[in-house]
């Protein structure tokens, strides 16, 4: 069985995937907006995605994600980009403004997506490409996040509940897994970072389509934590 070829495509299907689920939630935040803003915003996403998505691939097509010779990483660029962008999204009245229209559950539902990428690690360890470290029969734990969101989404919301400790409480653990596996991704890179000395090093992170994973995937991990502990936030006020 050709595991690195299931992967690739995996990766590209999954991501795929995630952006059309994260555009039908866009698009029931937006309800309340005019038609026109509405537009705008759906159109600007697309946009944006298309930009990002196609310079992650430009950089890792070309090998500039595949030098490891700088620091930081070059991967690593495309997670540490969109955190600063984040910023500025958590700040905006109409991010508020489309939370408060996002049922709770959605924003840790969602999650459950880490599932089938831990599944994906896996299968490039199989296939001898990506060290054990990275995956969940090493130092990787994050897989419990996406098996743990539909029972965090139930006890915090389910049958008109909405216990607001359950969810800040597992959107915080879900960021520590998730800090976890970045830090071992870093320290498992070939640059004078690196502390896991096993073969083969993480490169494979810096190659198309895999850089969907901390251009696209990763990303969406951490920007919907960080959505639902603000709308979390919101309804406490």
């Amino acid at each position: 069985m050709n595991y690195y070829l299931i992967a690739q495509i995996s990766f590209v299907v999954l991501t795929a995937f995630c952006l059309l689920i994260i555009y039908q939630g866009l698009k029931l935040g937006l309800k309340n907006f005019e038609d026109a803003q509405r537009k705008r915003i759906l159109n600007l996403y697309w946009l944006i995605l298309t930009l990002w998505v196609g310079l992650a691939s430009v950089a890792s097509l070309s090998g500039f994600t595949s030098d490891f010779d700088s620091l930081p990483p070059r991967p690593a660029l495309f997670i540490v980009i969109p955190a600063i962008a984040l910023v500025f999204i958590l700040r905006s009245k109409q991010t508020s403004r489309i939370l408060k229209s996002i049922p709770p559950q959605y924003l840790i539902n969602i999650q459950m997506f880490r599932v089938p990428v831990e599944i994906l690690l896996w299968l490039l360890l199989l296939a001898g490409v990506t060290p054990i470290q990275m995956t969940f029969e090493g130092r990787n734990f994050d897989i419990l996040v996406g098996l743990t969101a539909p029972l965090a989404a139930y006890l915090a919301f389910g049958k008109g509940k909405m216990n607001k400790k359950i969810a800040i409480i597992w959107n915080v653990f879900g960021l520590v897994l998730l800090a976890n596996i970045l830090i071992i991704a870093i320290l498992s890179m070939p640059t004078p970072l690196r502390v896991f000395m096993n073969e083969p090093a993480n490169t494979e992170v810096g190659k198309f389509p895999v850089i969907l994973l901390p251009a696209i995937l990763v990303p969406i991990a951490y920007y919907f934590h960080a959505f639902s502990l603000k709308q979390l936030l919101m309804k406490t006020k």
